[in-house]
Parts: C-alpha cells; structure tokens; sequence
C-alpha cells in the first residue's frame, strides 16, 4: 500500500552522525528537517558507530554538536561496527539498520543533505524500495579486454538467484551503464530496516569478500554500498523512482555532497536555504567550531565560489567544476 508522506504511514528518518565532519552536517541535516518540516511525525534518527576494534580512535560525536542535534529533535541511536569501520566508513549506513525499530518504515539520507520542502508531498511504497537516480557511471569499470557491462552486472544477479532481465531499463542500449540497475546510496527506503539491512550486509559482504571471477579486475572501494544496493532493492520487489518520488533530488531533498560544489551548482534558493537555516547563533557557534563550514558559510568563501560559475552555463563534468574552485584555492572539505 503506497503512503503519500507522513499523512498516511509513520516512518522513520535515519542518518548517519560520527565525530569529525559528519556531526556537522547533521546538524545542518536537522536544522533544515525543522525548518521545512515542522510537523514531521516520524523521529529523526541519528545513528552512532561506537567505540570498538575496527576503529582507531572513537567515533561517538564531540558534547556540543550531539546537544545540539538532540536540541533540534534529533534521536542518538548507537549501532556497533562488526563488518566495516574505518576501513569503509560508507558500510555505516549497512551496519546501521540492525539497530533501527523493527518493522517500521525508513527513509535513510547521506548525512550531507538539507531537506527543503514537505515530506507528506512524496508519494513513497515502503513495500517497493527505490533509492536516488542522481549519480554517474562511476562503477563498473569496464576495460578494453574485460567483461562488459551485462556480464558483470548478471554476475551478481546469478550469485544472489535474482532475475537479471527484469532489471533492466531496455529503452535503453544494450552496453550503455543507464540499462542497469544503479543507483547513488544517498537515499533509500524500505518497510523493514532490519530486513533489508540483514540482506544489504548479506550481498555487501559476499562481494566484498568472494567476489564473481567477473569482478576481479574491479575496484570494490569507495562503491561497494552501490554495488549491492540495487541487487537488494530488486531482492524486495523494488527498483527505479517513479514520479511520485521526484521531490528526492528535487524541490523536497538535496544531496549537497561538498560545500564547494554546492555554491558552485545549486539554486539560489538552495543557497539561500542553508545559510538561512545555519544563521542562528546557536547553530553557528556549533558549525564554527569546523574550519570548512566555518569558511564556506560564515566568512563568504562560498559565495566566492558560486561568483565564479553561471548555473545556467556550468562545465559539463564535475571535475572540471572542481578544478576551476582548486585553481582559485577556494576548495575545502
């Protein structure tokens, strides 16, 4: 049964906050939930690595941004590293589910997201999982003499028993990485955490850790969470957004990623949005205390870097974007 935003089933927002850059962001994360969605009903979650092994030092995020966060309506959830760590940090969102309620609704975003318009208007199927269709063909890497993209991509299909033909997007050319299933880990969603978080680890770590002989040659690290991530989502019955969805990535939800590129590329409304909500003292004190933030928001390097591009004539790729900020010395992360 589809469920048209908060209006007619509860679910559960979830992210990621850790020690270092990640706390901040979520601050901002929650910030802009209180300010577009003030009668949110579900909880925000903010999800814990804890101290143990695969960590070198501790995670738990520092006093003053985790009383913030709990200020701004934000839930402190620990979860515990058992497969991942620092090793892969992007295994947090895997790991995080298993601490997640049981059988509620989730909507998980990348920690670096503002959410800018209302959630009742997404018209979301916790049953049918979907995710973001904002990324490139950054995975797989397809070299002159090795598997193409059909071979690689069915290989994993076969290794978990799923039905490869009926994941693919046939108006698309046979070869061309949009006919596969693939998708940015930024958002997803599903009816059960502890489900599809127990099959994420499943597929994740059999990857990882036995590969196909198709995937020798290919690098696992930073995309293993995008490798699994539609096997999973067409495990459940799910599979590409449909309208209904386009506020994720649009007019409801931003993934910003880096600051720099965010005044480079996005609106002047997406722009005016942030530093909006990061304007309040009590906010600001916490996101000073992080030199980027500190420079990009409050000290006007960001709109440094947005007077440098005209959003109506951008360079076509990314890394030229990023070069042009890197050659005025105006990038930071």
């Amino acid at each position: 049964m589809a469920a048209r935003g908060t209006g007619k089933k509860q679910f559960n927002l979830v992210l990621i906050g850790q020690r270092g850059r990640l706390q901040y962001e979520a601050v901002i994360f929650a910030a802009s939930l209180r300010r577009s969605n003030p009668d949110f009903a579900g909880r925000l979650i903010v999800a814990e690595p804890q101290p143990g092994p695969l960590w070198p030092g501790d995670p738990r995020m520092e006093p003053a941004p985790r009383a913030l966060l709990e200020e701004l309506g934000a839930e402190i959830l620990p979860f515990e590293s058992r497969h991942f760590g620092a090793e892969y940090p992007q295994g947090n969102k895997i790991e995080a589910l298993a601490a997640l309620p049981e059988g509620v609704p989730f909507l998980f975003f990348d920690t670096d997201t503002i959410i800018m318009g209302p959630l009742k208007s997404l018209e979301i199927d916790f049953a049918r999982p979907s995710a973001s269709m904002r990324r490139t063909a950054t995975w797989p890497v397809i070299e002159l003499y090795g598997p193409g993209y059909t071979e690689i991509w069915k290989s994993l299909y076969d290794r978990f028993g799923l039905d490869f033909e009926s994941s693919l997007d046939t108006r698309q050319p046979d070869e061309y990485w949009q006919r596969y299933l693939y998708f940015n880990a930024g958002w997803f969603f599903h009816e059960c955490p502890r489900a599809f978080g127990a099959r994420y680890l499943e597929y994740a770590l059999s990857i990882r850790d036995d590969p196909p002989p198709e995937l020798i040659c290919q690098p696992l690290y930073p995309w293993l969470d995008q490798i699994a991530l539609p096997l999973v989502i067409h495990s459940f019955g799910g599979g590409r957004p449909g309208p209904g969805l386009a506020g994720l990535d649009g007019d409801v939800s931003l993934h910003w990623r880096v600051l720099p590129l965010f005044y480079a590329r996005e609106s002047d409304g997406a722009v005016d949005f942030l530093e909006e909500i990061t304007a309040p003292n009590r906010i600001k004190k916490v996101l000073k205390q992080y030199e980027p933030f500190r420079r990009m928001i409050y000290q006007g390097r960001g709109r440094r870097v947005r007077a440098l591009f005209d959003r109506e004539n951008l360079p076509r790729r990314e890394q030229q974007i990023r070069n042009r900020i890197k050659r005025e010395r105006l990038w930071m992360r």
